[in-house]
């Protein structure tokens, strides 16, 4: 009974009343033992009263503590680990889908050349050519690096965002120019050699800088867009022909619709960096030139098979391809919108493949074995040997033979 009667008044206490009869509290209770009740109040008073230190010691923690607010407008780069990731970093220095297209147009050159096919040399001419050009590609970012942070199209670069170091892209370009244009001189032939060496610095030492300064640096981008498939012709032929000249001529005349249409939707960026291109300073030309050399293209295939380049197959299979080309060129003159210089330049990506395939399939000359003998078989005069005249002597029994040519 004196578990009732504590029960009693822990019960009056914790309900805030003082007159509590004894059936309220064994309703309470109920059929469980008292003793139970009695520890269970217990418990819960005690930790009512002293709360877990851990707890209070945390909340006092964070009412003290007034964390500041970042308001800076820059935060640190995470560290990255460069040794794991560096193949993927030179990836992105060398501007890998761009130096994939480089090396293709100069394994175009080499196939289409008129000369054995050796794999060997095909294999060093592909490697230093892209090797060459990555170094190109990285030189271009180190110098261009505070002006791709203003751009959207190439705020992420490795440079801008410092995942490398600029040591890193020179040493990067020191490394594969040297090996590459080695590769290219020893493997290859020196004419070769000569011809990566200077687009290396045409690419970096003029192009690059003249892009701030004039419109004229896509004229020259151009040129340097040429050259890789005289790089190619030249490492199997070993000079250079009318055939190379047609392939580098297609080249250069293919970068203008193709680089118009890309810059068209990149004038802000374009603007916002500094850079002097057509579609920023002089939008109609722009869309002028873009049109004219489409029908430069279709113009240059129609004469291919007359420079005996390739067959009449490839003027007649590549006319839709030029006419298709040429059309969305127009649409791209009369609309001058984002959606036209979108299609013109997507089918400018596939344009480009397509007309080597074909100039590959009606190669004309597959070796310089059948361009000599397709020169020898022309029809040549004829020159006769010069006949003798027979002079009979009127008296005697000597009959001489004289040669027209003999003189007394």
């Amino acid at each position: 009974m004196s578990y009732l009667k504590v029960l009693h008044c822990t019960l009056c206490i914790k309900q805030g009343a003082l007159n509590l009869s004894n059936k309220s509290v064994l309703l309470k209770i109920g059929n469980k033992p008292a003793l139970h009740h009695l520890i269970k109040i217990s418990t819960s008073c005690h930790l009512n009263a002293n709360p877990p230190l851990t707890s209070q010691s945390t909340t006092a923690k964070a009412k003290n503590k007034k964390v500041p607010e970042d308001t800076r407008i820059w935060k640190e780069t995470p560290t990255q680990d460069v040794k794991n990731n560096l193949v993927q970093y030179s990836m992105m220095l060398s501007k890998f889908r761009l130096t994939s297209l480089v090396v293709m147009t100069s394994m175009a050159g080499y196939a289409l050349a008129p000369a054995p096919f050796d794999l060997t040399t095909f294999a060093i001419c592909s490697v230093g050519t892209g090797l060459v050009s990555s170094a190109a590609n990285s030189i271009n970012q180190f110098h261009e690096m505070p002006f791709d942070a203003q751009m959207s199209r190439t705020k992420n670069r490795v440079l801008v965002k410092g995942l490398l170091e600029p040591s890193h892209a020179i040493g990067f370009a020191a490394a594969t120019s040297v090996t590459g244009l080695s590769m290219l001189y020893f493997g290859v032939n020196p004419l070769t050699a000569a011809l990566g060496a200077g687009n290396l610095i045409l690419y970096t030492s003029i192009y690059t800088p003249l892009k701030r300064l004039s419109i004229v640096n896509t004229w020259l981008g151009s040129i340097v867009g040429a050259i890789p498939p005289l790089m190619g012709w030249a490492g199997c032929a070993g000079e250079l022909g009318a055939g190379a000249l047609v392939l580098s001529a297609l080249l250069y005349s293919w970068q203008f619709p193709h680089f118009n249409a890309l810059s068209w939707n990149l004038r802000p960026d374009y603007s916002r960096a500094g850079y002097r291109m057509m579609a920023v300073t002089d939008p109609a030309l722009c869309r002028r030139v873009a049109l004219r050399h489409t029908g430069i293209i279709t113009a240059t295939c129609l004469a291919s098979p007359y420079l005996e380049v390739t067959n009449m197959w490839f003027a007649i299979e590549s006319l839709p391809l030029n006419i298709y080309f040429m059309y969305l060129a127009w649409q791209f003159y009369k609309k001058s919108d984002s959606g036209s210089s979108r299609k013109l330049f997507r089918f400018s990506l596939i344009h480009l493949p397509a007309l080597m395939f074909l100039m590959l399939v009606n190669k004309k000359y597959w070796t310089s074995s059948d361009t000599q003998e397709q020169k020898d078989s022309k029809p040549q005069d004829i020159k006769h040997p010069e006949t003798k005249r027979i002079t009979v002597l009127p008296r005697g029994p000597v009959v001489a033979a004289q040669d027209s040519t003999i003189h007394k």
